[in-house]
């Protein structure tokens, strides 16, 4: 398989979930400009048969490596990133799993019948990251208890295995050359940019500056009824060249933490 494939699929579903996604990519088409992807992100529980090592299976078995990992104590969240071996414009990968032991015996129960609920030939399968949710019609009651306890338990909970967010990569854009220029561009076309810390994370000294938007409320249906939840976000990323010149490829925790807020709750 060829890794331009694994992204055109999770693309395929990415927008077609969340059309808000779709729309600010054909904005930028229309202006002109070439959209690349600078990287994709995952969510997932620590647990061995889903937690990050597998959900980096299927990019390891086509020319990916590990580079880095993150760690973030406040949201009790670990992560990864890859890059492919030998293809450097090839888009990075973000892997992140919630330390769920870390958490109440209530979402730990939970995430476990949700976990033992994916039947085993998708465990062993690198259809994984493709599977959305296999548990089952979620609760909306259970998923504003999980909130109260983690924004991402509650999302992952619904939203299950899929492209968390796709990355724009600034440095590729020649009108918007900056996320200062990104984010008005946006804001004049209604969508709403993530303002946890302030609209743009990281510093040109820090070589990374990142935005997202706030994740399109998409309708999903829950035992209850049908309810408007965030869905999946875009992100917007410049990268910097370091003193030996060479563009720095890495993620900062800081800025990651305040970028992992685009899909908590809100009322439009």
């Amino acid at each position: 398989m060829l890794y331009s494939d694994i992204f055109d699929r999770l693309w395929s579903g990415y927008i077609q979930q969340n059309p808000s996604t779709k729309k600010i990519f054909d904005l930028f088409v229309d202006e002109g400009e070439t959209v690349i992807n600078d990287h994709i992100a995952f969510r997932t529980f620590r647990h061995p048969s889903i937690g990050v090592n597998k959900l980096a299976g299927i990019f390891l078995k086509n020319g990916y490596e590990f580079k880095g990992d993150y760690h973030f104590d406040a949201k009790k969240l670990y992560a990864k990133h890859f890059e492919h071996k030998t293809d450097r414009e090839a888009p990075r990968v973000f892997i992140s799993e919630l330390l769920t032991e870390e958490f109440s015996p209530f979402l730990q129960q939970t995430i476990w019948d949700w976990i033992v609920k994916i039947p085993a030939t998708v465990h062993n399968s690198d259809d994984l990251i493709y599977a959305g949710n296999l548990s089952g019609i979620p609760s909306f009651e259970i998923y504003e208890k999980l909130r109260s306890e983690s924004e991402y338990a509650a999302w992952l909970y619904v939203n299950g295995f899929c492209a968390n967010h796709f990355t724009v990569s600034v440095n590729r854009l020649k009108k918007f050359d900056s996320l200062q220029k990104v984010n008005a561009f946006l804001k004049s076309h209604g969508f709403q940019m993530n303002d946890a810390g302030g609209e743009i994370q990281g510093t040109p000294e820090e070589l990374l500056e990142q935005s997202s938007i706030r994740a399109g409320m998409v309708q999903f249906n829950f035992r209850e009824g049908l309810f408007e939840i965030p869905g999946c976000y875009y992100e917007f990323a410049k990268r910097y060249p370091d003193s030996n010149g060479k563009i720095y490829s890495g993620f900062i925790a800081k800025s990651a933490d305040k970028i992992f807020e685009s899909t908590n709750f809100y009322k439009k």
